[in-house]
């Protein structure tokens, strides 16, 4: 064999490896050192202030939770738009509330979001509008929150704030935004995000079916409801509300819609109910 295509080989053999220890060992390597940092100080405050079930968590649970707020906070970036600047609070507090929806659960951690934008209030966007006729025109909306597909959150800090003081209501633009980041991982934002097994698509469809359309008849009736009547625009609103719902209220989407309580607890893989009693755990 020639001497060139012997030094050919051993580049491509040589890339090959590099390749793969980039793609595999490398992130394997980076998230044991993050896992062995200490947590700091500051942020463990942050955290047990602005997160007020932390404290009720069970201890391996606070400790996974510390864990995926480190490596969150260590791959994403956090600009701020309008004149509001960034700090280790907002960093921490945002972090924390994404990061709960990943716990005991096998997700990418936002492999696909870069960037989360945060507005001090509310911001304005423009979005396209189809009629019925299949007209487009221009709206502007008003919003707290929107969750991109193109590797972006954009948040309103003083909607985050609400969330911060009252973690019993129902509305988390947080929650709400992130459940549209896992909903995402399917490739398409549907209310339908990927479950673990195939057998499982069928019963999370009949539910998830049956209670949306079950909240656009309450919602037309304009009888009051426990979900957000926000979630009867479309399946995938419906999905990222209800999550709001399952964290926030759970004693009450379990004795009202239980079917759909243990649909998002299978999905979740926590029971929020435990740590909304009286005992705390540290």
């Amino acid at each position: 064999m020639a001497l060139q295509t012997i030094l050919t080989l051993i580049a491509l053999w040589l890339i090959v490896v590099g390749a793969a220890w980039f793609l595999f060992v490398y992130p394997r390597h980076r998230r044991r050192k993050l896992d062995a940092t200490p947590f700091p100080p500051a942020w463990l405050a942050t955290l047990r202030r602005n997160l007020s079930v932390y404290r009720s968590m069970w201890p391996d649970q606070q400790e996974q939770l510390r864990k995926l707020i480190m490596r969150f906070l260590h791959s994403k970036e956090f600009i701020g738009c309008a004149g509001q600047e960034i700090n280790d609070e907002i960093r921490v507090t945002i972090a924390a509330h994404a990061c709960l929806l990943l716990l005991n659960r096998p997700s990418h951690e936002y492999q696909d979001l870069r960037t989360i934008l945060v507005y001090p209030s509310g911001f304005m966007v423009n979005h396209d509008h189809h009629d019925e006729f299949g007209l487009v025109t221009e709206e502007e909306n008003f919003l707290s929150g929107e969750s991109w597909s193109n590797g972006k959150v954009i948040l309103a800090w003083d909607s985050v704030e609400h969330g911060i003081r009252n973690f019993r209501d129902g509305e988390n633009v947080v929650l709400h935004e992130f459940a549209h980041q896992l909903d995402h991982e399917s490739g398409i934002t549907n209310g339908a995000p990927l479950l673990y097994s195939k057998g499982s698509y069928g019963n999370w469809a009949r539910v998830f079916s049956t209670e949306f359309s079950a909240l656009q008849r309450a919602s037309d009736e304009e009888r009051d409801t426990l979900i957000d009547q926000y979630g009867a625009t479309d399946p995938a609103e419906f999905f990222a509300v209800v999550t709001e719902t399952f964290y926030e209220r759970p004693h009450e989407l379990s004795r009202l819609h239980p079917e759909l309580f243990e649909e998002l607890k299978a999905y979740y893989r926590v029971d929020p109910r435990e740590w909304q009693g009286d005992q705390q755990h540290k």
